[in-house]
């Protein structure tokens, strides 16, 4: 069984931020794929879709971004779950809007759900899709800007890469290697 995680805060306040990019992944590919999260389980919603043989868990935690390990950790016992089988959907500050990057490992880079998830874990090594929302202008905090909504130019940007985003997440779950895609959309 796979597991794909995206990170953002729940409720209509935070729906369309920046830092709930992650949420907006999950979203779209379930729509794609005719799914819905109507499970809750361990402070998180989420669904099982089946991509042949495979078992894949879309989950968004209701944790809040900064507690989003409480809701991971539990799932992947429940489900017997590896790290090597999981891959975290977010928001990246230090790319520009639109920008992918795509890591197998790695620091929490200032990510305080990423840095929840090492935490619960206690591991850095499980895969990652990092969305770029750019820096905040000089002078503006960066609580305010991920908490806000992409103006239009980003958000088209931000659409496009969500779409993107759903292909390599599909190829995944059908068996194509994370440093084959690493290859391709780095």
């Amino acid at each position: 069984m796979k597991l794909i995680v995206g990170l953002g805060n729940p409720g209509d306040k935070y729906q369309g931020t920046r830092h709930n990019v992650g949420f907006d992944v999950i979203d779209a590919l379930a729509r794609q794929e005719g799914l819905k999260l109507t499970d809750q389980k361990f402070r998180a919603d989420y669904t099982i879709w089946r991509v042949g043989d495979e078992k894949v868990l879309l989950v968004k935690p209701y944790t809040f971004m900064n507690l989003s390990g409480e809701a991971v950790l539990p799932l992947m016992s429940y489900y017997n779950i590896s790290p090597d089988e999981l891959v975290v959907v977010y928001d990246d500050l230090d790319l520009e809007p639109g920008k992918l990057r795509l890591r197998q490992s790695g620091s929490a880079g200032g990510h305080n759900g990423v840095k929840s998830i090492i935490e619960m874990l206690g591991t850095q090594d499980f895969k990652r899709v990092k969305i770029g929302i750019g820096r905040p202008q000089y002078g503006r905090k960066v609580v305010d800007h991920v908490l806000q909504r992409f103006d239009t130019d980003d958000r088209a940007l931000i659409e496009q890469k969500i779409d993107q985003t759903t292909d390599l997440l599909r190829a995944w779950a059908k068996g194509e290697t994370f440093v084959q895609l690493m290859n391709q959309y780095n």
